[in-house]
């Protein structure tokens, strides 16, 4: 498959599919950031009911189902099959009308697909860095005039390599080792170059943060470790 997905990393996500429902498993983080994730995308988006909406890098559909619960139109994309599989069977199961594809943004750009909002969450930092300006523009080609596209992402600090490495991967093992690299974090100013490079104008930005010793996340002002961009077409 053509595109910005790098295979190892399809490959190192489809091994995770079997566990990606599991709220205490390897994906503890985003079921946990999840609710404060999508309260914001709804936010910047005046509510979801009716809204077309592509989740890039969909992974097992823990976004895109809590997207179309609140009324969203929600297509989603990824290069990880297996990722794809586990997402068709619990959004059948739980009843939830999502509608899944195997493919990469810049495919689904090429066939003239515009969405109200394109989003790609805990995506980019594994793009390989020379590959971020052309994976942005996908995003950008994929936005109506007058849409929002947001990515959540983790920045390149200290405090996020000592958080999403040392903690996440060796100390607590919720995701297994080699997961992120510290080196491929994005921080908010490279970001918001790569999305005005795109022809995106950015509209705000805000940190997911901890509380409850960890069990649900908030936004805020603090960026230094996760953290959301939109950006308006």
């Amino acid at each position: 498959m053509s595109g910005t997905a790098a295979p190892e990393e399809i490959r190192r996500f489809d091994a995770l599919a079997e566990q990606w429902w599991d709220p205490e498993g390897p994906m503890a983080p985003l079921h946990r950031m999840n609710p404060a994730r999508i309260g914001w995308i709804a936010a910047r988006l005046g509510g979801l009911e009716g809204k077309r909406i592509l989740d890039v890098g969909c992974g097992a559909g823990l976004a895109a189902e809590a997207l179309a619960r609140q009324g969203a139109v929600v297509t989603g994309i990824d290069a990880a099959g297996a990722a794809l599989a586990v997402a068709r069977a619990h959004a059948e199961a739980e009843g939830v009308a999502v509608t899944y594809q195997e493919t990469t943004p810049e495919a689904l750009a090429a066939t003239g697909a515009r969405f109200d909002a394109v989003l790609a969450l805990e995506v980019i930092e594994h793009v390989p860095p020379d590959q971020r300006p052309a994976f942005c523009a996908a995003l950008a080609a994929l936005v109506k005039p007058g849409g929002v596209v947001v990515l959540s992402t983790l920045n390149r600090t200290r405090r996020a390599y000592a958080v999403a490495i040392l903690g996440a991967e060796y100390v607590l093992r919720l995701l297994p080792r080699g997961t992120h690299d510290w080196r491929l974090f994005v921080t908010p100013a490279e970001l918001g170059a790569l999305l005005r490079h795109a022809g995106l104008r950015p509209s705000g930005v805000a940190g997911l943060l901890p509380e409850g010793c960890g069990r649900r996340f908030r936004t805020g002002s603090d960026v230094g470790v996760n953290y959301m961009m939109a950006a308006a077409a």
